[in-house]
């Protein structure tokens, strides 16, 4: 979404030259030459960015901080400075200017302090429209990553049409939560959705966790146990970090898969089901195959379709979004002061980091930052030591 500035400068060939450059990168311009002007167009609504020389003809700059401060949400403003008003402008960036910018303005230095500045407003937006949001359930966030916009479009197609889905990519990139949105917008939605962690799994319990089994039919049945595949009947059963499935029911998996029916175990009646399969792995499984690990034929028979979630570093420009995500899912939880977003250089910090933990270890952050947190807005020092001493805090 592109962004307005309002430029405020009483020198009409300066105001030219901003606008031709800024015009051509994608921006909205609306320019004006003095304060009156500048306060009409703030009260308007209608400006995300204000960029503002400090020495106007016969007016103080800075005094436009004083209007911009009880708007809701506030703009960034920009600085442009003059020789001998750097002092000034750093006072004005403790009464919450943005940032400045000396004359002559570097083009290049220009670009990249209002893209920070856009990247605020963009994290404002999403906490707004998070916070229209009814559905508290979905929490499946696409952010503009193409990858990202072409993993959910087909999904969703798979879901419509049925078709198993082979889930992979890094721990904590949000496998589970894309098998969630992929199920919520298909036709079995109004139907369960089961989810099994493999890993978590004993393997000599695999088969009576998917298939159930009979009274009597071991030791500990003490009584009938109905299976997780029974249990997402008509819905979708959800198979996390398959890899670890044991080969043996690898191959009853396989059949149960193929013949839409299967048995409990120690027991004779055939019992029919209608899923939707959906699988996920942070494991390459044609290396497993290759290792004789893995069933080759299953494999085929669950990636259909093979969906691959980027991680957090293949998409740090759906950073803010993310932040503004978590940042308001919290606040609904929490009794207290919330959190309105973070600045700057938090945000700036949080967008140097490399993310090992992807999503998950975002989510942790937030979550940390806003616990410490007794400000408006989350800062540097909220942030752990590791992502701080990226951006040098």
């Amino acid at each position: 979404m592109s962004a307005t500035i309002l430029i405020v400068d009483d020198e009409e060939h300066a105001r030219i030259n901003l606008r031709m450059f800024l015009t051509g990168i994608g921006y909205e311009i609306v320019e004006v030459s003095n304060l009156t002007e500048a306060r009409r167009h703030l009260a308007s609504g209608s400006v995300d960015i204000v960029l503002l020389d400090i020495q106007l003809d016969g007016e103080y700059g800075p005094e436009l901080m004083e209007d911009t401060a009880d708007m809701n949400p506030r703009p960034p403003v920009i600085l442009i400075t003059g020789f001998g008003d750097i002092a000034t402008a750093v006072e004005a960036m403790k009464n919450g200017a943005h940032d400045f910018l000396e004359k002559p303005i570097k083009f290049e230095q220009l670009e990249a302090t209002l893209l920070r500045a856009k990247e605020q407003i963009d994290l404002r937006r999403e906490l707004d429209h998070l916070r229209s949001i009814q559905n508290e359930d979905y929490e499946f966030i696409i952010g503009d990553t193409p990858a990202m916009k072409e993993v959910v479009t087909l999904g969703n197609r798979a879901a419509a049409a049925g078709f198993s889905v082979l889930i992979t990519g890094e721990n904590g990139t949000g496998k589970e939560v894309l098998a969630r949105s992929i199920h919520q917008h298909g036709p079995r939605k109004q139907k369960r959705f089961m989810d099994v962690n493999c890993p978590a799994i004993q393997p000599t319990m695999f088969e009576s966790e998917i298939f159930g089994h009979e009274q009597g039919a071991f030791t500990d049945a003490q009584k009938r146990k109905i299976g997780l595949m029974e249990e997402a009947d008509g819905g979708t059963l959800f198979l996390d970090e398959i890899a670890s499935m044991p080969m043996e029911t690898q191959t009853k998996f396989l059949r149960a898969l193929e013949e839409r029916s299967f048995r409990r175990v120690g027991g004779t009646n055939i019992i029919k089901v209608d899923v939707h399969i959906i699988s996920a792995s942070n494991q390459d499984l044609v290396a497993l195959i290759a290792e004789h690990k893995f069933r080759e034929d299953l494999y085929y028979r669950l990636n259909v379709l093979t969906l691959r979630i980027p991680s957090l570093r293949e998409r740090r420009d759906d950073i803010p979004e993310l932040v503004g995500f978590f940042i308001c899912k919290n606040n609904n939880l929490h009794i207290g002061p919330k959190v309105r977003g973070v600045t700057p250089r938090a945000l700036e910090a949080l967008m140097a980091h490399t993310w090992p933990g992807n999503i998950r270890e975002l989510r942790n952050v937030i979550e940390r930052a806003m616990l410490f947190c007794d400000d408006p807005e989350i800062d540097l020092p909220h942030l752990p030591v590791e992502i701080r001493h990226l951006r040098g805090g």
